[in-house]
């Protein structure tokens, strides 16, 4: 529903017709999009400071009156497009439902994150427009979303004019926040997908923690030290010295209720995927049993530290940035604790934090050509 409604949010309201919002915003010389992830839905534009009231007018009135506009035949419409989407970016994409493969099985079903944002097509038919309408009076109300404003404006004059646009728009109940507690896999879990492609990929994914946990910074370090770069200790081993994959990565994927760490590596043509994985624990257990160097730490300190100053040159990643820490954190001027938290991280936390997750159960995920 989250994601429906990121479509359904520009099928026109009580008062701008459908397809007005993009024209407004278009012909004041912007642009605008909307996206939806594991956590929350963001709509954001991008247009000259002297259109600022048209922007918020706009906002508002979709928040407050969408729901006079709200028809069968919109849904359908819409149901239509999610379903196409989804066979575009999901179904006819190589390796497209990897990681709807990989969460469903790493997450319970009674786990939010067991389900794919997008939806699966069975649910997506059977969207009703009462349940629609339901969804949008418990979740898009002023108390339940974060508003940012960024860029060339005056502060008082735009505080006024949100309280303008959304002071008069009533409340909602506070939605009940999910608690579906931590997940652990009893075992090991191995799952075999064949898939239209030309090269096997494997994937390997465990429980980790939620985004700015205590772990969280340290997981992040872990990751790149073992593939951010060409002297990541997998890039190096699996590309250079075996030459048996195309590409590996790592990364740890931080939300609200819970965080995934994850490796992916596409072998090279005739490789089984088990020398790929098998290397990938020895380089897993080599990390903890010998530690990292103060180089390798350093140099990986420095490189999601410039890669995060750099994002800031580009105003739309300030707002979206000033916005997560606002959802996640109640505070939006969170920039020095975050680049902080990663300064703090020793050599003995690295290891410590491989230790603590990277050697319980994991989902391995291998996609095969058909």
């Amino acid at each position: 529903f989250a994601h429906l409604f990121e479509h359904m949010m520009f099928q026109g309201s009580q008062n701008v017709p459908k397809e007005w919002h993009f024209r407004y915003i278009q012909e004041a010389g912007g642009t605008l999009n909307g996206s939806t992830t594991l956590d929350r839905t963001n709509y954001f534009e991008t247009l000259p400071s002297n259109y600022l009231e048209l922007a918020l007018w706009l906002e508002s009135d979709r928040m407050g009156f969408l729901l006079p506009a709200l028809t069968q035949e919109k849904l359908d419409n819409q149901k239509d497009v999610v379903m196409n989407e989804r066979r575009q970016r999901y179904e006819n994409q190589p390796y497209g439902l990897s990681w709807e493969k990989l969460f469903s099985n790493l997450y319970s079903p009674s786990h939010p994150y067991h389900w794919p944002t997008i939806g699966w097509m069975e649910d997506i038919s059977k969207f009703e427009l009462e349940e629609v309408k339901n969804f949008f009076k418990k979740y898009y109300a002023p108390n339940n979303a974060s508003l940012v404003i960024a860029g060339d404006i005056d502060y008082k004059t735009a505080f006024n004019l949100a309280k303008k646009y959304f002071e008069q728009i009533p409340r909602a109940d506070e939605p009940a926040a999910p608690d579906p507690g931590r997940e652990i896999l009893a075992e090991e879990k191995e799952i075999i997908y064949k898939d239209n492609i030309q090269l096997s990929r494997i994937y390997l994914a465990w429980h980790s923690n939620k985004i700015f946990s205590r772990d969280e910074p340290a997981l992040e370090l872990l990751a790149d030290i073992l593939s951010g770069s060409k002297n990541g200790r997998l890039h190096k081993s699996l590309l250079f010295d075996k030459q048996i994959s195309q590409d590996v990565f790592a990364f740890q994927y931080s939300a609200k209720l819970s965080g995934s760490f994850i490796i992916a590596s596409t072998a090279k043509h005739g490789t089984p995927l088990s020398d790929i994985k098998n290397e990938i624990f020895n380089q897993i257990n080599y990390l903890i049993k010998n530690g990292i160097t103060e180089e390798e730490l350093l140099r990986s300190k420095n490189s999601i530290k410039s890669a995060y100053i750099y994002s800031l040159q580009n105003l739309s990643a300030v707002a979206d940035q000033l916005n997560a820490y606002n959802f996640y954190l109640g505070e939006p001027n969170s920039f020095l604790f975050d680049i902080e938290r990663i300064e703090k991280v020793t050599k003995d936390d690295i290891v410590t934090t491989a230790e603590k997750y990277l050697l319980n159960n994991f989902v391995e995920l291998s996609v095969i050509p058909k």
